[in-house]
């Protein structure tokens, strides 16, 4: 069982879904050759997916392009469904840290062919997550800087100003397709500088006012 904690206010919740957001940056957008989506582009990873602070990513066999995406988190505090966007701030818990690997090789393969490309998101370890704050300490969720380093060396420097779709759209949207329930995370798309890591790598994550995360690879 994989647990999503919010130290500041005591609560713990079990995480259910992981829904993510992709191409919610137009420069990573760019940078990958994909165009800019009007609506968001949604795809899930399981809850077995979760490695917290301090865990492995062990990128699988299959793979030889493992990238990193440092994302927002969004922990979803009570049920909702068919949010107004008005209405949609009061569902979210908490902020947090979360770092999407992706398997590159193995997504352009599968997409290339038109078919699902879950086992390139959603493997084991694929989503480090860090702890969450409340979200009433969070001024304001689109003026975040977003910055993930490498072995010390700056891959990703973004601000979630940048995002195209913002977080009560993004949580208005999800839960008009499925009920959001506490203990969901909602991850909201990678600035650009993605870039590949290999065994042996250490990652290290950061979200200004949200939180950090240091996570090895394997």
């Amino acid at each position: 069982m994989k647990t999503a904690k919010i130290p500041a206010t005591g609560q713990e919740f079990t995480i259910g879904k992981i829904v993510c957001l992709g191409r919610n940056y137009a420069e990573h957008a760019r940078e990958l050759g994909n165009e800019v989506p009007q609506a968001p582009v949604i795809f899930m990873k399981p809850a077995t997916a979760v490695i917290y602070d301090g865990g492995t990513v062990h990128i699988p066999a299959y793979s030889q392009a493992c990238h990193h995406e440092i994302e927002l988190a969004l922990l979803i505090g009570r049920e909702c469904r068919d949010v107004a966007p008005e209405q949609a701030m009061e569902y979210v818990a908490g902020y947090g840290v979360a770092i999407d690997m992706t398997l590159r090789d193995v997504q352009d393969r599968l997409k290339s062919k038109g078919l699902p490309w879950e086992i390139a998101k959603g493997f084991d370890t694929s989503c480090p997550l860090s702890d969450f704050v409340p979200a009433s300490t969070v001024a304001d969720p689109h003026d975040l800087t977003l910055r993930l380093s490498v072995n010390g060396e700056p891959r990703q420097n973004g601000t979630t100003a940048d995002m195209i779709h913002r977080v009560p759209g993004i949580v208005s949207h999800i839960s008009s397709i499925f009920t959001l329930e506490p203990g969901d995370v909602i991850l909201t798309g990678t600035p650009s500088g993605v870039g590949s890591v290999k065994a042996g790598d250490v990652m290290d994550g950061e979200i200004s006012g949200v939180g950090s995360l240091k996570v090895f690879v394997h």
